[in-house]
Formats: C-alpha cells, structure tokens, sequence
C-alpha cells in the first residue's frame, strides 16, 4: 500500500468512527430490538421473534396515527409548495428591501419548534387566542382550531408549513437564479406573457429543486412531532397522533422498546418507499 493511500485511510477514520457510533451501530440495533422484548429498565432482552410485527398488524391505533400523519402531509404540502414557490418567484425580483425579506422568511426555520409551537398554540386558542379575537370582529364564531377533530390537523399543517417555509423558499430561489435569462428574453420576443413564461419556462426549468422540496417535505411530514406533542397532545380522541409520537409514547411512556423499534423501522421503509414513488413521477430530463 502507498503511503498516500495510508495517509488517506487516516484522514478518513474518524468520520468513519462517527459514522458507526452514532449512525450505523443504532440503526443496526433498532432492526435487532424490532426482533426482542425491552423495556429500558430491565437487563433482559427477551427473543419474541416475529411479536412486534404481529401485533403492528393488527394494531388500530397505529393505523389512525399513519392516516393522521397521511392527512397532515396531503395539507400540508401543497400548502408548504404553492406559499414557498410564490414567494420565491417574488423574492427573485428586483424589490427594494430584497435581502430583508428574505430573512424574515427564513427566521421561523432557524426558531427553536418548542417556541413556535407555544405560540401557535396560544394564537389559535379557541377562548382567548388572536386569531379567534380577529374573527370576531367579522361576526364569526370562535373555532377551535385545535380541540376538534376537524381542524386539528390543517391547524398543525399550517404551523409547520409556516415553519419550514423559508428553507423551500431557498432551494426554490436558487433553482430560478440557475434559469438562463436568455429564455425569457426570446419568450418576450415571441410575445408570450407572464403566466406563459411562469408555466413553460420557469416550471419545467425548477423540476429538480420541485422534485427536491417535494421529497424533503413528505420526509419532513412523516417526522411530525414537535407540533402535535405541544399544541395537541395527539388529541382529541388520538385525532391528531402522529407515527413518530405513537413511537415516542410506546419507547418512553410504555417502556416498550422493542414495538416502538419496530414502528420506527416500518415507517422509515414507507419514507423511502414514498421518496422513490415520488422521484419517479416527478423527476424527469430537464435541457437548457
């Protein structure tokens, strides 16, 4: 072996060390505790072999807290998608105060969740929050924004898409500065408009940062916890009980380590089903 090859070898070891502490060694026990029966405070590990799986089958609350999650990420998205491209193409223009806005937006993503959450939870309150105070000055009946089976999980799609808008907006405003602006100079001479413009050239040209938030909000969607762990409790009636608190409730209230992996493992396998299904019907050649 040559020396530099050595000297490489050294260079790459420590991240190599880190990549199997903390990512490769948990993964590999998670698949393995999906398999055995822990509940953190006993030394036993008990072989169940196929239990968990058994009984994620024909568990029913595990199957509300997925479709919770599904409804969340079909708000959510075209929410997080339509807000953000918008905002970016508005963002792109030669506006005065440009650099400022584009702050503002990305502030919310750099705030602690914990915080936003409390905040949202006291403005939409349904006896003394803001935005039932606003309404009532139109005559409109308070809602309750949280506490009703209806509105608990648009409520938390709005929150976290108004969280995590500045980072799509980001990708987005990248992707359009990558546009050619030749493009449009010869659509203007061929006397196509704006929304002509917008649909032939600057849509089809953003397909691959489209394809990339699209991705990363269905990721981020499955992740839901922060919000529906402060603002709602999973409630009412389990109503807004996403997958990734149903893990957290079965890990550290129940104790039961081993379902709680296995729960964990199901869901990361739906995450990358539903990035590939996605990848394939969004992602195709784009040419300058």
């Amino acid at each position: 072996m040559k020396r530099s090859h050595k000297s490489a070898y050294l260079l790459i070891l420590p991240y190599l060390l880190f990549l199997s502490v903390f990512m490769l060694y948990p993964v590999l026990f998670s698949v393995w505790l999906t398999f055995h029966d822990w509940n953190i405070i006993s030394p036993d590990i008990p072989f169940v072999g196929l239990e968990n799986y058994q009984r994620l089958i024909g568990d029913e609350l595990f199957f509300k807290s997925l479709w919770n999650t599904l409804r969340f990420i079909l708000v959510n998205i075209p929410i997080q998608i339509t807000l953000a491209l918008l905002l970016a193409v508005a963002l792109n223009q030669p506006i005065k105060g440009r650099g400022f806005f584009r702050g503002a937006y990305f502030l919310p993503v750099v705030t602690s969740g914990v915080v936003i959450s409390f905040l949202w939870a006291w403005m939409l309150s349904t006896d003394d929050g803001i935005i039932n105070e606003l309404l009532g000055f139109f005559g409109i009946a308070p809602v309750p924004w949280l506490t009703s089976e209806t509105w608990a999980i648009p409520s938390l799609a709005w929150v976290a898409a108004w969280k995590n808008l500045g980072y799509y907006v980001v990708i987005f405003l990248a992707g359009l500065q990558g546009i050619p602006k030749n493009l449009y100079e010869a659509a203007r001479i061929d006397g196509a408009g704006s929304l002509q413009q917008f649909f032939r050239i600057t849509l089809p040209m953003l397909n691959p940062a489209m394809l990339l938030v699209v991705i990363l909000s269905t990721i981020n969607g499955f992740q839901l916890f922060t919000e529906p762990f402060i603002m709602t409790g999973g409630g009412p009636a389990n109503s807004s009980l996403s997958v990734v608190m149903y893990i957290y409730k079965n890990a550290f209230q129940n104790l039961d380590m081993g379902y709680a992996a296995t729960i964990g493992l199901v869901l990361a396998f739906m995450i990358l089903a539903a990035s590939l299904i996605q990848k394939k019907f969004l992602e195709r050649d784009t040419y300058y």
